[in-house]
């Protein structure tokens, strides 16, 4: 008998918390319930980051070839020019709407942000591959970003799906899973795009997809995205409804209020006040700007490394061919796997993700120095040691990116967190906008100074590298960085 009665105690406390018909509260008791971990939930939230993931870089293995087959660029020397804007038109993009869709999902639940967002991929990345003209590719891409306001609303779902012992592991689910979509992107765009050519038994010259030549990748990539899209049918909602109570507190707040102690009641109007501005929240405020300069700096390191990697020994580069570059890429992405589900949670656990995200900045800047000295290795051992230093690397900024995650969510309540994971949101795109471009101009300014006195070569790339990521790990000690007290979950 006290054992029923104990078993009764959490059932008799749900209905006493929790709102009838919210369906954030259905979930919340679902949580109360069950205290193991939300596997179909985790496998939404990997599902739906990898869409969100993979159309962003999937176009760069062939994006070259296609600025040159839209006959765009007058000289050879203007490609790049013209790519950089297609490149760039997705995170402007992003840039201008992840805050509105962040609001969104703050009003309306995340389910109809994420299901919208997913839609955009489905529809835009295909007429992206569909391309005839220029224009229509920037604006493909620009609307894909637009559109595409999965990141923000998703991360507040991954915080909102799980116990609090188990948010680590929801977030490194999302940051892994992101990782591994910029990194599977680009396989799929560089082995899919032109089959005609390199599978000529398979697709006919005729063919659909020798007229567009880059269709391929872009539509395997949406018709993995409508199958997730199907999927999100079953996706529970998360945000908090409470409609019926929202009617009745006006009623309520006006007989109560004379109750109410005045210290009691400053307090509430502060807390209120505080929840108006995102923007006067230093712990949100400092934890987007340690993001944003991480972020620069992962989209930066990106460009780079394939460049450095496939540049001609002569420029202190590798000389390694697409494939050689493809291999190394697709083993960092398992590693990734690997280390989120099994490594980092552990680590969590024990030191923090502050100070792992510390230790992992001070371990990125011996590795980076470490880089242009690779030319002088070749052969296996190149290919063993350049392998082990992109493991490293990665999985030290995911475990940085991560950590920015969790300090973004847990600076602010449940009714802002969309808000403030788009508001993150936009100012990584505007730098992830601004990465790329900044990269290939230093890259190229580089190649130029072989013979300098001071780091020359791409010795000087990777030092900039490493600026930013000691500027990053400053930016994780007071006064910079204000670590939040965590709000509830509800």
């Amino acid at each position: 008998m006290e054992e029923e009665a104990g078993a009764e105690v959490p059932l008799l406390k749900i209905k006493g918390d929790y709102h009838q018909g919210c369906p954030g509260c259905a979930y919340d008791r679902k949580k109360e319930v069950y205290r193991g971990l939300p596997y179909k939930e985790f496998l939404y939230l990997w599902m739906i980051c990898l869409t969100a993931a993979l159309p962003i870089s999937s176009l760069f293995p062939f994006l070259y070839f296609m600025i040159r087959d839209l006959h765009v660029a007058k000289r050879t020397e203007d490609i790049g020019f013209y790519a950089g804007f297609v490149g760039a038109s997705f995170m402007f993009g992003r840039c201008l709407t992840s805050t509105i869709w962040g609001i969104a999902a703050d009003r309306i639940g995340r389910k109809p942000v994420v299901v919208f967002g997913i839609f955009a991929v489905v529809i835009f990345n295909t007429l992206f591959g569909l391309s005839f003209t220029y224009w229509m590719a920037i604006a493909t891409r620009f609307l894909l970003g637009a559109l595409n306001g999965l990141l923000g609303p998703i991360k507040a779902y991954a915080i909102e799906v799980c116990r609090p012992e188990h948010e680590a592991l929801a977030l490194s689910l999302v940051s892994t899973a992101w990782g591994i979509g910029l990194i599977i992107g680009p396989a799929i765009g560089g082995y899919l795009s032109q089959p005609a050519e390199k599978f000529p038994n398979v697709f006919s010259p005729d063919s659909l997809f020798a007229r567009f030549p880059y269709f391929l990748p872009c539509l395997c990539i949406s018709v993995f995205a409508a199958v997730v899209l199907i999927g999100c049918i079953w996706m529970p909602e998360t945000l908090h409804k409470h409609k019926a109570d929202a009617n009745r507190s006006q009623t309520v707040e006006a007989l109560e209020s004379h109750l109410i102690d005045p210290e009691e009641k400053a307090d509430q109007n502060g807390s209120l006040d505080c929840k108006k501005s995102l923007l006067s929240n230093w712990p949100l405020m400092s934890s987007i700007i340690l993001y944003c300069v991480f972020s620069f700096h992962d989209m930066a390191y990106t460009e780079i490394f394939s460049l450095w990697a496939e540049s001609d020994r002569k420029y202190g580069g590798l000389s390694l061919s697409s494939e050689d570059v493809g291999q190394v890429l697709a083993i960092t992405g398992a590693s990734l796997l690997v280390y989120q589900l099994f490594i980092y949670p552990r680590i969590n656990k024990v030191i923090g993700h502050i100070k792992a995200s510390r230790i992992a900045a001070i371990l990125c800047i011996p590795i980076l120095f470490a880089y242009p000295y690779m030319t002088y290795l070749s052969g296996p051992g190149l290919t063993i040691i350049l392998n082990i230093a992109s493991v490293i690397k990665n999985n030290l900024g995911v475990t940085i990116i991560t950590g920015c995650f969790i300090l973004q969510n847990n600076a602010v309540p449940q009714d802002q967190r969309g808000a403030a994971n788009g508001l993150a949101m936009t100012g990584m795109s505007f730098f992830k906008a601004v990465a790329p471009a900044g990269a290939g101009i230093v890259f190229s300014w580089a190649q130029k100074r072989q013979q300098a006195s001071f780091l020359p070569g791409d010795q000087m790339v990777f030092f900039l590298l490493n600026l930013f990521e000691l500027l990053g790990l400053i930016l994780t000690f007071k006064p910079f960085l204000a670590v939040p007290q965590q709000h509830d979950t509800n």
